[in-house]
């Protein structure tokens, strides 16, 4: 079972490393640090939300104070002295309150500060890896183009090979064919197979052209020398009777006279 857990989760990881794009993955972890960026800034705006809250009260609290300690010096300047200490007791709790108040406003003032530096710390970084993603995607985006022109190039791509593998067959075909065909052209000359047109020759017929051709071309060699030897060529031969030979002798002896 864990061998065919770990031969799994390998084939997993092939299959999604191969599926993976980077430029995607760069893409998508921005979007990631964008949205923390967000984060950060929303809890900022919150702290800094609750520091306002904090100071409206502080202001209330020290409007009523002063409000308070006037009253006292206006009931102890009546001659009421019991309203001029009640007064003052009031103001003290409020006091108090505003001693309170003041030291969650300094506190959420530090928060805020930690906070506002955080910002803009995670703004930077994110600024940087902004510029860093683009790089590095320009950079694969080059790589792969010019992977992909080199295997071009090469014709190890995919596309390429594919273009060479259709011109091998067509070439095979091509090489099929004309060997097909001069075989068939062999076969009629031979006479092994019969030509239903009729303007083949059999065996013999063939073998009787090929004799009088050799000898057409050795009489007409004789006749050749002969005549640079400046005797008469061998018409006998030629034309088949010792007549036709004497008539074209009579017929080029005044040449021959002319000659000497």
């Amino acid at each position: 079972m864990k061998r065919m857990g770990m031969i799994f989760r390998a084939k997993a990881n092939k299959a999604l490393d191969r599926a993976e794009d980077p430029r995607e993955t760069l893409d998508y972890s921005y979007q990631k640090q964008l949205e923390l960026l967000q984060k950060v800034r929303r809890g900022v705006a919150d702290v800094a939300t609750s520091r306002k809250r904090l100071e409206l009260q502080l202001n209330q609290l020290q409007g009523q104070t002063s409000k308070l300690e006037d009253q006292g010096r206006k009931a102890l300047a009546l001659g009421r002295e019991d309203l001029a200490r009640e007064a003052l007791s009031r103001r003290a709790a409020l006091q108090q309150q505003v001693t309170d108040l003041e030291t969650q406003h300094a506190t959420l003032q530090g928060e805020e500060e930690k906070l506002t530096l955080a910002a803009q710390r995670l703004q930077a970084k994110v600024d940087a890896f902004r510029t860093k993603k683009e790089t590095i995607k320009a950079t694969y985006t080059a790589a792969q183009a010019q992977t992909r022109i080199g295997e071009a190039f090469s014709g190890i791509s995919e596309e390429m090979g594919d273009v060479g593998l259709a011109i091998q067959r067509a070439e095979d075909k091509t090489q099929q064919l004309q060997a097909r065909a001069g075989a068939i052209d062999e076969l009629l000359a031979s006479g092994a197979l019969d030509d239903p047109t009729g303007t083949a020759k059999d065996d013999i017929a063939a073998e009787l052209d090929r004799i009088s051709g050799g000898t057409d071309v050795e009489l007409e060699l004789q006749r050749m020398k002969a005549e640079l030897a400046g005797g008469s060529a061998p018409q006998q031969a030629i034309e088949g009777g010792p007549q036709d030979a004497a008539q074209q002798q009579s017929s080029q002896s005044p040449h021959r006279f002319d000659k000497q």
